[in-house]
């Protein structure tokens, strides 16, 4: 389920149907998810006992509430996981500020999402675990609910949800949204293309990301009407006292105060190879040293620190509340909702999902927000994030650096270390390309759903 690209989940025997109308498609694709139901709900409890659920809240994926529905309009915001929930934050922040009258419901699909936002939502807000896509829990949810509208955040074409709430007359807005390529070429094939068509003739509001995005959705034949742009949300960012443990970050700034300091964040599997490779060499010039990872997953930093303990490293792990000692040359960051915070500490942040094919990059105007220099990895395995990359870059080429592997992240790295001035330079740059790419992109948004969505949802 823990998806970050826009796409639409259809059973594969589908691919063995003819080209046909899209109600047909859709009337096969709610015949197959309401068959499939019962193996759905077994999967759910599998994935409960794995952890990869909440506990007791679990049964909310089958539409089932565990709160009361106050009395009133009430806005539904989704979001799939923890980047897409954190960008929504902003938007409902300023929502409550200017019609504190509504009522405003944020889901999210992953329990890691659930961990870390819980904590970061406006007193009031009703937080619920998004339904899966079967047509029991979808009718049960809106049925319970009686959303006015829906507002999603980059995720998933859900046809269910999207036709139901069409059903119900809720009305729809997509923000932040995208097609990758991959699902480009699907969608505009001759099965997919009459359901796409219709599942998106149903939205009042689509703001892409660019103006690719934009061509992109035309082309999938969304109305042009709808089509706005409000800037990417995923450029503003809101610090407050939630976001981490502020007491144990400060102790740690004052440890790493005389240290020569690098983070490598958002690192998958694989990847640390090549920033603990990095970090080997430039311990032989810099002993003073100190290399922060921060994996994309909790357990994946227990794993690292596992692994480089036995090799006679001397490591901290954060989830430990471990100190950093004179010898502590490498601190594993396993925990999550502190990236923000954490880029405070370092000059240099590496942003990882970009270094290995497959992957699709994460979010670099955090770092730049904190006033980091930023390196990423190169254009193929970058993704959706090369739109933020090539945004920065323009405004000024220094703002982000792309390296293309380990040699020359070593050499950039180094250079950075050896020349403060570089440094400083590159720091600047990538301050000021975000402050000025993020300006009025809330504002932005708030007109764009009271003028498409809230008008129509609320009259």
């Amino acid at each position: 389920m823990e998806r970050y690209q826009l796409t639409i989940r259809l059973p594969m025997v589908m691919v063995m149907v003819m080209p046909m109308g899209a109600a047909i498609v859709y009337k096969l694709y709610r015949a197959l998810t309401y068959g499939v139901s019962p193996l759905v709900y077994l999967h759910l409890r599998w994935r409960k006992i794995r952890g990869r659920e909440h506990p007791l809240r679990w049964p909310e994926r089958l539409g089932r509430p565990s709160v009361s529905r106050p009395p009133g309009p009430l806005i539904w915001f989704h979001a799939v996981s923890l980047g897409e929930g954190m960008a929504a934050i902003p938007v409902i922040k300023h929502c409550r500020r200017l019609r504190p009258d509504l009522h405003i419901l944020m889901t999210t699909t992953t329990y890691s999402a659930f961990e870390v936002i819980k904590n970061r939502l406006p007193s009031g807000v009703i937080y619920q675990f998004c339904p899966l896509d079967i047509p029991v829990a979808v009718d049960a949810f809106l049925g319970y609910w009686k959303p006015s509208a829906i507002i999603i955040i980059e995720g998933e074409l859900w046809p269910n949800l999207i036709m139901g709430a069409s059903k119900h007359g809720i009305a729809l807005g997509l923000l932040n949204a995208r097609v990758s390529t991959k699902s480009f070429k699907q969608w505009s094939g001759p099965l997919f293309r009459p359901l796409i068509s219709l599942l998106l003739s149903k939205f009042s509001l689509i703001a892409p990301l660019s103006t690719l995005q934009a061509i992109r959705f035309q082309l999938l034949e969304a109305s042009p009407f709808t089509i706005n742009f409000s800037g990417d949300l995923k450029y503003v960012h809101e610090y407050d006292e939630s976001e981490g443990d502020i007491g144990s970050i400060e102790d740690l700034k004052a440890s790493l105060a005389h240290r020569q300091v690098w983070m490598a964040s958002s690192i998958h599997r694989g990847e640390e190879k090549v920033m603990l490779a990095v970090h080997k060499v430039l311990m032989q010039k810099n002993p003073n040293l100190v290399t922060i990872i921060v994996p994309r997953h909790p357990q994946h930093g227990k794993e690292i620190a596992q692994k480089l303990q036995k090799e006679g490293e001397v490591v901290a792990l954060r989830s430990r509340h471990e100190k950093l000692m004179p010898r502590t040359n490498v601190y594993v960051v396993d925990t999550l909702g502190e990236l923000r915070q954490l880029y405070k500490l370092t000059p240099i942040a590496v942003i990882g999902g970009s270094f290995l094919p497959g992957l699709a990059g994460h979010n670099i105007s955090e770092a730049a927000a904190a006033g980091c220099a930023v390196l990423t990895g190169d254009c193929p395995h970058i993704g959706y994030y090369s739109n933020m990359v090539s945004a920065m870059q323009r405004l000024n080429p220094k703002s982000v650096l792309q390296v293309s592997g380990k040699s020359e992240l070593e050499e950039a790295l180094s250079q950075l270390f050896s020349d403060a001035r570089v440094l400083e330079a590159q720091q600047m740059a990538a301050k000021q390309a975000f402050c000025a790419l993020s300006s009025g992109i809330v504002a932005n948004v708030w007109n764009l759903l009271n003028f498409h969505v809230f008008r129509r949802a609320l009259c």
